[in-house]
């Protein structure tokens, strides 16, 4: 069985990759695959690189089109003229706020890396696989166990090694620190899934990211590639401009913290 590690140069999988090297999870992939969105920070490219020179194993690159541009361009993965739909949020007036579909990670990271898979195994495009010809190692922690799925492809059997291990986010980053690593978050610059601390890091250590994110956002509504939806797309769970966010906190904005004074936190309760 071929042993694929999914590296996405984040945290978890860090940490399992190294954890692979240094002969603690008792065998190691036969590679690794990083599937490139092409709207990674630059520090995930960087971390990359560094692990390439480092790892025992190969990692393979491999890519579907760059979202970025897609968005931009108002096409998906294969260029057809069908919006890359990421999770942005939809402001939709008196009906609330919504979600887009989530379809960037099917075709910028899993189709991609399951097309590399068959390639790795020796097979054409539409020729059948055995069931279970190979084995991706996944770097899902004990607090994100709800991500845990079965693959798509049933030539490929999904493992979680950090669940094996009982390793949370906490405990992987412990591990790095005690062995000398850290890891970037791995996400696209646009991702709506960040916290606002994320979006406070990037606005201030990374302002060409946050940039980037900006434009994106501001595309979302300008370009007119959304069609016929009745919302308005935000990237920010506010429905506000990215540029127009104030991601200071209470106490940042001078407003006391009571839950740090006398009250125990349970007023409402």
């Amino acid at each position: 069985m071929l042993k694929i590690l999914s590296l996405g140069a984040g945290v978890q999988s860090t940490t399992l990759a190294l954890m692979a090297a240094n002969g603690e999870l008792g065998e190691t992939p036969d590679c690794a695959i990083f599937a490139d969105t092409g709207a990674e920070p630059s520090s995930v490219y960087k971390h990359l690189k560094k692990l390439k020179k480092f790892l025992p194993f190969p990692i393979y690159e491999v890519q579907a089109g760059n979202i970025k541009d897609d968005l931009i361009k108002g096409t998906n993965s294969g260029g057809k003229k069908r919006f890359a739909s990421i999770p942005f949020f939809l402001d939709r007036g008196k009906q609330g706020i919504g979600m887009a579909r989530r379809q960037c990670t099917s075709e910028y990271k899993i189709l991609p890396i399951n097309k590399k898979v068959r390639e790795l195994l020796g097979y054409k495009p539409r020729q059948r696989i055995p069931n279970d010809a190979a084995e991706m190692w996944i770097g899902i922690s004990t607090d994100e166990a709800i991500r845990m799925k079965p693959s798509r492809a049933n030539f490929i059997k999904n493992r979680w090694p950090l669940i094996e291990k009982g390793m949370n986010r906490g405990k992987c980053i412990e591990w790095m620190e005690k062995n000398g690593w850290n890891a970037p978050k791995s996400a696209c610059t646009f991702c709506p899934f960040r916290s606002d601390e994320s979006w406070i890091i990037m606005k201030s250590q990374d302002p060409e990211s946050f940039n980037e994110a900006v434009a994106i956002d501001r595309v979302l509504r300008e370009s007119g590639h959304m069609g016929t939806l009745k919302a308005i797309p935000f990237i920010h769970r506010s429905c506000k401009p990215l540029d127009q966010i104030d991601f200071r906190t209470n106490m940042e904005l001078g407003q006391p913290d009571l839950f740090n004074n006398d009250c125990e936190g349970m007023c409402g309760v």
